[in-house]
């Protein structure tokens, strides 16, 4: 194959950011897609095969658009646009930088980093209803999080509301000391983390005191009618059939709801059957009802946590085939 060279213009304001500590960034490119890269002032040559040359231009080019607008360019950016450069995808990058949600506490702005996440809050913004299935890490209840307290600071909704099963995970509830609240708070920290982050502590109390904010059980929702809320159902592969099919009749008028839930990581018994795993097919092909199926490439936390999730979704996709196959031999026989 023949080598081709490109030269690509980097402000010199930005190669710092985009090549990353000790040129880290730029050697992953490199050695991901096969190419040499030198640097002379401001003019960073591209050495290769010609498709390997496009690819890293691309992925290059989308870098420095992210550091010209203020991003500090991470492992996981430089990870994510060489994963869409195989799909031809890359070029989108930039654009997920413009659509930010609101700022944290500290000022930081909380949007989407992969097209994935992008798709999931353009549903949530569309739709009554949005599940939103994946892997730990690709931010499912941090962003419904995010666009709750946004729709509750623009007067869209009322109040917020927070709930998940209280399942165990290895250890029982009567186990923790103190009180019925005491005993469910660690199960609903998670929650209570978003919040402190994006609202702050003390308007997230003072919002809580007036019954503004409520973070609670699922098992606290029977019986009521949810109007005018923002709701969230966080770890919804922990709850029952009948569990699920109760809360999403206590949507009301007004009322939007984000489902969430890691179908790889339940916590009920082997032969109890997944709540969110049967909404899912029951639900499918209604037009009010968005369903957003993350992946391991929409993972934004650290880089190893992307390694973790594919290698488990390689393994429990062998453990099927395997199944499948002692099957049929089964019935051959």
């Amino acid at each position: 194959m023949d080598t081709i060279e490109r030269s690509l213009n980097i402000p010199a304001e930005h190669t710092q950011n985009v090549f990353g500590q000790f040129d880290k960034h730029i050697k992953k490119i490199e050695r991901t897609l096969s190419v040499t890269m030198i640097l002379r002032d401001d003019s960073l040559k591209l050495l290769g095969p010609e498709e390997q040359v496009k690819r890293a231009g691309e992925v290059l080019e989308q870098l420095i658009e992210l550091s010209k607008r203020g991003n500090s360019i991470t492992e996981q950016n430089v990870d994510y646009a060489l994963s869409l450069s195989f799909s031809n995808a890359v070029q989108d990058i930039a654009q997920l930088d413009r659509d930010v949600i609101c700022h944290t506490i500290n000022g930081k702005p909380v949007k989407a980093k992969t097209l994935g996440q992008k798709q999931y809050l353009d549903l949530i913004r569309d739709k009554m209803i949005v599940f939103g299935s994946g892997p730990a890490g690709t931010g499912k209840t941090y962003l419904a999080m995010a666009m709750a307290i946004t729709a509750f600071r623009n007067d869209e909704v009322n109040r917020i509301i927070l709930t998940r099963p209280a399942i165990e995970a290895g250890e029982k509830l009567g186990f923790l000391p103190g009180d019925l609240q005491s005993k469910v708070d660690p199960y609903l920290r998670p929650l209570y983390d978003a919040l402190y982050e994006i609202m702050g502590a003390d308007t997230f109390l003072r919002n809580m005191e007036k019954g503004l904010i409520e973070v609670a059980p699922l098992a606290y929702m029977r019986g009521r009618t949810l109007d005018n809320s923002f709701i969230i159902l966080d770890e919804a592969q922990n709850t029952t059939p009948a569990q699920m099919k109760m809360f999403l009749t206590r949507i009301g008028f007004g009322s939007k709801a984000v489902i969430t839930g890691d179908l790889s990581q339940k916590d009920l018994s082997p032969a109890a059957q997944s709540g969110l795993d049967e909404a899912l097919r029951v639900l499918r092909g209604m037009d009010e009802i968005g369903i957003c199926r993350l992946t391991s490439q929409d993972v934004v936390r650290h880089p190893l946590v992307q390694k973790i999730v594919s290698a488990y979704e390689i393994y429990e996709e062998g453990l099927k085939r395997g199944r499948k196959e002692s099957k049929g031999k089964g019935k051959i026989k």
